[in-house]
């Protein structure tokens, strides 16, 4: 049987993620990627254009479909089909939980469904590296990846405080300093940095109840807040964190536990120009995969008990990882066979920037 992973939209995330499939699929046990593209645009057409010459295959909706041939499109499948068919949707749009109640829960042939960070109550929220144990073979039909920020923040407390049998956490603040907007997009920048409410009375923002969640599956309970503001620049997001331990600590604690994890990068920069950039020119798409990048020079202990410091998300390139990681999950549930369908990818997990 053919596998075949189907990713719905091609923005900021879909696209790259249609060129992971396309260019390592082969080596990672995927047979066939195919896209939706909703609307037919032809300025998009040279990058879709790429994506198909690069193996991946267009699905669009039948009403649409002359539209998109009449510009040019190569299409290989119509919309309802290529689900259908699918062994994995991934679906990149903000139409996520949408689409599940209309279409997704009715079409048995795939084995799973994954949604993005804005879908919260999708399925099960998964972050790689820090709760694949949750995942239930069998179970989990539907996933939600969580945001990049929430990536950042649920893998800062996993690598800082898991103490193997418990959790030293007592309190977690964050302050997540977002982008505008991604380079790639032309609407939506802002002049000045504008400040976002604490829309949750528990958690703040959706970063710290989303990480909540995430470790929830683990049947921990954190006390977190997060804070957001989004500031007028493209480059990416970054973290103010600050860490209220139950025992003793110290930066070379945090800088050893830091190191010692592979999907964690560490850096001696404080610019965010200049990790950015780095993405830039050594990431896929301008992207690394790495689920943070703190700055160790930032890094202090106040007390014996509370870790500050300030970190980097890099740019959705966390959210590239798990969606792959769970779309290759999904394929096949065993934990050391996704770990090494995952080798492809290990060239953009930096432990150093």
């Amino acid at each position: 049987m053919t596998t075949t992973v189907h990713i719905v939209g091609t923005g900021t995330i879909g696209e790259p993620l249609i060129g992971l499939f396309a260019d390592f699929g082969n080596k990672m046990g995927v047979d066939e990627v195919t896209f939706h593209k909703r609307t037919p645009l032809e300025a998009d057409r040279p990058r879709i254009q790429h994506l198909i010459k690069r193996g991946a295959k267009l699905a669009v909706d039948s009403e649409n479909r002359s539209d998109f041939s009449s510009l040019g499109y190569e299409v290989s499948y119509e919309a309802s089909d290529a689900i259908e068919r699918a062994t994995v949707v991934i679906d990149c749009t903000p139409a996520g939980n949408e689409n599940k109640e209309r279409y997704y829960q009715n079409i048995s042939g795939p084995k799973g469904y994954l949604a993005q960070g804005s879908e919260f109550g999708f399925g099960k929220p998964y972050a790689r590296g820090v709760n694949d144990e949750a995942l239930v073979p069998g179970e989990n039909r539907f996933v939600q990846i969580v945001s990049c920020n929430t990536h950042n923040i649920t893998t800062l407390i996993k690598t800082l405080c898991d103490d193997g049998d418990s959790y030293c956490l007592e309190q977690g603040n964050f302050v997540c300093m977002r982008r505008a907007n991604d380079v790639t997009q032309s609407g939506g920048f802002i002049p000045a940095p504008s400040l976002g409410a604490h829309s949750d009375s528990v958690f703040g923002t959706h970063h710290a109840r989303d990480a909540h969640y995430v470790f929830e599956t683990l049947n921990q309970d954190f006390d977190l807040f997060s804070s957001a503001v989004k500031l007028n620049t493209q480059y990416m997001h970054s973290i103010w964190f600050r860490l209220a331990y139950g025992r003793d600590t110290s930066v070379e604690e945090a800088v050893q536990r830091l190191r010692a994890n592979p999907r964690v990068a560490v850096t001696e920069k404080q610019q965010t120009n200049v990790v950015f950039s780095f993405g830039r020119d050594h990431g896929y798409y301008g992207r690394i995969l790495s689920q943070t990048v703190v700055s160790l020079p930032t890094l202090a202990v106040r007390r014996g008990r509370e870790l500050y410091g300030f970190c980097f998300t890099p740019q959705d390139g966390n959210s590239l990882l798990s969606s792959v990681a769970a779309a290759l999950w999904l394929i096949d549930p065993d934990r050391a066979s996704v770990s090494t369908r995952l080798e492809p990818l290990r060239q953009w997990l930096y432990q150093e920037v």
